[in-house]
């Protein structure tokens, strides 16, 4: 089967061609600066710069330069399902109208999520839709994990649900693959770290546990978003600055950027290197989150059988994975400095008694398999 799979953010329009069969992109292409008067699309290493005020007209130069007719349905990353979407669905109007009420939960993704369906919608009308939801994953996450200790008379929709659900099962099954043993069998620390950053603990193939909360908010700290930080902070800066900026200052303006002044955490290794206190401190405050997390999640699992680093900062930036899995020999981790620099996918050394792992996420190859398995139930 082929499957387009599109992945929109705030600003861009990712997508990719995949043939379900043999596994393989066929294409697959991004548009960046999306409304900023003059976008970039980047194809095949090349670059050239268009006009693209939304993402209904980012589709329609795309669906000009490739040739959709041998899709047979398309794929979309849709970050927040709340309550009522636990599995991926056909996308239908009441559907559309059930994400445009889950706006709040997710207000940096499901926007630009359900505006890249409504452009395909517009763009290839007679495919079918399948929405995949990032929190789908975690709904297997126990009472104990995904309860606040709050009332519940407030609401059931008022819990953590988790995200990045598409990615971290991804690469769990591409670890059970490399060790050679069942998922059924495995406990696995799963850390995706890019400019979003979560970790999800996996017990036999299951989401037990996950840092990201209620909203892609809680847990690590981010690029721009400030990770964990205390309710009542929140609300003495709610009343400081107001709910509008309150909600900018954390989502947008704090983690990495907030700490040190660029979320690009290549730029805060760069300004650490020439004598920047702070983003020695940003560097120290982030690692440390991830590698108290790593404990954390030792402990709930038991023991664990493998730490896996994914995504854009967990794949590629051996310094990280140094700094993180460097205190962690008590646990039975031991790094392997050479494998790690050359981002071997075993990366620790082999009396280690827990592994730890570089596997490359590939959430759209993902979400077409789910789109496939989606339609064929009917």
């Amino acid at each position: 089967m082929r499957v387009l799979v599109i992945n929109c953010g705030s600003s861009s329009l990712k997508y990719a061609v995949y043939d379900t069969v043999s596994r393989e992109a066929l294409t697959k292409g991004l548009i960046e600066r999306i409304g900023s008067g003059m976008a970039v699309f980047k194809h095949d290493g090349s670059s050239v710069a268009i006009d693209a005020p939304t993402h209904t007209s980012a589709l329609e130069i795309i669906s000009r330069l490739e040739d959709f007719s041998a899709v047979q349905a398309v794929g979309h990353r849709v970050v927040h399902g709340g309550v009522m979407f636990s599995q991926p669905v056909i996308v239908t109007d009441a559907v559309l109208q059930a994400l445009e009420e889950n706006v709040s939960l997710a207000p940096l993704h499901n926007p630009p999520n359900i505006a890249g369906i409504r452009a395909v919608m517009r763009q290839l009308p007679k495919l079918e839709n399948i929405a995949v939801f990032d929190t789908g994953f975690h709904t297997t996450l126990p009472e104990r994990s995904y309860r606040y200790a709050i009332s519940p008379n407030l609401g059931a929709e008022l819990r953590r649900y988790g995200f990045h659900g598409t990615s971290h099962q991804y690469v769990a099954l591409e670890a059970a693959k490399f060790l050679e043993r069942r998922i059924e069998e495995l406990k696995l620390i799963s850390l995706h770290i890019g400019n979003g950053a979560s970790a999800c603990a996996i017990l036999h193939g299951s989401s037990v546990d996950t840092t990201m909360g209620f909203t892609p908010l809680e847990g690590l700290v981010m690029g721009s978003r400030s990770g964990d930080i205390d309710a009542g902070l929140v609300l003495h800066l709610a009343r400081r600055l107001g709910i509008t900026e309150t909600d900018a200052l954390l989502n947008k303006q704090s983690g990495l950027l907030g700490l040190a002044g660029s979320s690009d955490l290549r730029d805060v290794w760069a300004a650490s290197d020439a004598g920047s206190s702070d983003a020695s401190v940003a560097l120290e405050i982030y690692t440390y989150r991830i590698r108290k997390t790593i404990g954390a999640y030792i402990a709930a699992m038991n023991g664990a059988d493998a730490v896996i680093f994914t995504a854009g900062a967990g794949e590629n930036d051996t310094r990280l994975r140094a700094k993180v899995l460097g205190e962690l020999d008590f646990l039975g981790i031991a790094l392997e400095a050479d494998a790690n620099a050359r981002g071997d996918t075993r990366i620790s050394r082999a009396d280690s008694r827990v592994q730890a792992l570089v596997i490359p996420t590939n959430e759209e190859l993902a979400i077409a398999l789910e789109v496939e398995r989606v339609l064929a139930q009917g």
